[in-house]
């Protein structure tokens, strides 16, 4: 239903266009109810979840729902919940046969008709992932972008940008709303980047699915979004945040062919699951020596012999030699082969430079196993949230089947909560929530704004990276406490636009993980604490 050109309403609101919201929007979507569904690209296929390429956890033949609930409370260092790893181990397979398989039919890789191929990657106990060649998550996304699209209940809004949740508490103008002991969240303030003008969603239930927070970084596998929006917005909003310290490095960025502060590009933990190895510029390997599982453990153990590697040989990457693998690279991987081939390597005979780069938060917005949050009609769902599965460090490709299965959970959950006729939004409350106020005269300077994003990259990456200690993280909080101060004061004297809200929401995030490092001492997977 539109109330006018600025101001929608809706059954659900979806914030994030990737495996979790895309999910969620469509389960929903097909029980009759009216969903919108926002992202701040053009493209629904513009997100994290497109650049995925390994695969998605499935399962083996002589595979038991106990053997990958080890691999992954293993990789987390025993910091996961317990349930929420039962409930991923034994349901993910069997939402995954119905939705990705039997309904939207994703194209992965198979000998014969429903005999489908089955790689390993680090941390697994045997091989259990379905795989589109190298593209995985870009097979995914073309498929379900075009089902929301086709979709009669799903609007889809383009180039938006969500700067603010709208709770009961804080934005309700009815005295009957700020006296009442519970909060709940009824939708967001929305930018139209198109018409530089706030629009006011109003909705029975809001899904966060706003993916990762690699860009806060100085090197990262992410896309240009991943920011921590949804991070800095439910955390305003006074929903609970959870091991927000663990943010996975990926060991295996392509060192070279990027301009800097541009997305590093991923090279597939899946290679080395084929049978290609981490060797120095002396050809020598070296992960037997950090661990026994050598070239396949799990990714924070890879990332720190990396990262010791470079430091004792004092050179600039490792390598992956792939001369160990005996299929036709070129078929097996072509987006990686094609992306070295552009860069003068030959990637089944030439050793490809590799790198970290901050790739996966394990953290988040903390949620049960229907997607629910702290905060009454707020849901999570994807990166952004803290489902528990991860712990302390994420097991390769456990994160699409995580997205697929919480946002298929969220959807089931939200449907069933609008068939009860006390679900609504009523009129008092609607009229309640005020439009969006501009408070901003002055013009934004490009300069200042990149200055502060420099800040924060350079700052998160030099002092709550890979290796943290306590100097380093006071350090980092100092100056990010700094930063976002001053820029509570830029932010309320500037007129609004996209680059002003995300650098908003990159400081609040950077800001939110710095301290969260600093209060944890002890080292456990991805927090890595030197001292």
């Amino acid at each position: 239903m539109v109330m006018n050109d600025f101001r929608l309403q809706s059954d659900a609101l979806i914030i994030g266009s990737g495996i979790a919201g895309s999910v969620a929007a469509l389960t929903l979507a097909d029980q009759g109810r009216d969903v919108i569904i926002i992202t701040a690209a053009t493209d629904l296929k513009a997100g994290n979840t497109s650049l995925a390429q390994g695969g998605i956890v499935f399962q083996n033949e002589n595979d038991d729902p106990k053997i990958l609930e080890k691999d992954i409370m293993t990789a987390g260092w025993k910091h996961n919940y317990a349930r929420a790893v039962r409930f991923i181990a034994r349901k993910g397979p069997e939402v995954l046969k119905e939705v990705f398989l039997e309904k939207y039919k994703i194209p992965f890789n198979q000998r014969t008709p429903g005999d489908w191929y089955l790689t390993r990657e680090g941390g697994h106990s045997l091989a259990r992932i379905l795989y589109c060649d190298d593209h995985t998550g870009r097979n995914i996304m073309e498929v379900l972008s075009e089902a929301v699209l086709a979709h009669p209940n799903i609007r889809v809004l383009t180039q938006r940008t969500a700067i603010d949740l709208l709770t009961t508490q804080h934005h309700a103008k009815h005295l009957d709303f700020k006296y009442d002991l519970s909060n709940h969240c009824v939708g967001a303030y929305v930018f139209n980047d198109q018409v530089g003008k706030v629009e006011t969603i109003l909705s029975k239930f809001t899904l966060l699915a706003t993916g990762g927070i690699g860009q806060i970084y100085l090197h990262t596998t992410n896309t240009s979004g991943s920011i921590g929006s949804g991070l800095a917005m439910a955390h305003r909003a006074g929903a609970r945040l959870m091991n927000c310290e663990y943010v996975q490095f990926h060991p295996t960025a392509l060192y070279g062919g990027t301009k800097r502060g541009e997305r590093r590009f991923l090279v597939s933990e899946a290679v080395r699951g084929e049978g290609a190895v981490l060797v120095n510029s002396k050809g020598e390997r070296f992960m037997p020596r950090h661990d026994p599982r050598a070239d396949l453990a799990p990714r924070d153990i890879v990332t720190r012999a990396i990262m010791d590697e470079m430091l004792e040989t004092d050179d600039d990457s490792v390598y992956l030699d792939c001369s160990g693998i005996n299929k036709d690279v070129s078929q097996r991987f072509p987006t990686i082969y094609e992306r070295c081939r552009k860069m003068g390597i030959d990637m089944a005979s030439d050793p490809v430079p590799v790198v970290p780069a901050a790739h996966y938060f394990c953290g988040g917005i903390l949620v049960d196993t229907r997607s629910r949050t702290t905060l009454d009609q707020l849901y999570a769902a994807g990166e952004c949230s803290c489902t528990g599965v991860h712990g302390a460090n994420r097991l390769a490709s456990t994160s699409l089947l995580e997205g697929m299965l919480w946002g298929y959970a969220a959807g089931h959950d939200m449907a069933a909560r609008l068939s009860r006729s006390s679900q609504t939004l009523s009129r008092k409350l609607c009229d309640s929530i005020p439009d969006w106020v501009p408070h901003g005269i002055r013009d934004e300077d490009p300069a200042l704004i990149a200055q502060d994003w420099a800040n924060i990259r350079n700052t998160m990456w030099n002092y709550v990276g890979v290796a943290r200690t306590g100097n380093r993280l006071n350090r980092a909080f100092a100056d990010l406490r700094k930063l976002t101060k001053n820029l509570q004061d830029f932010y309320r004297e500037t007129e609004l636009s996209k680059p002003i809200i995300d650098l908003f929401h990159g400081s609040q995030t950077a800001y939110i993980i710095t301290l969260a490092a600093l209060r944890n001492t002890q080292t456990k997977g991805c927090h890595f604490r030197v001292d």
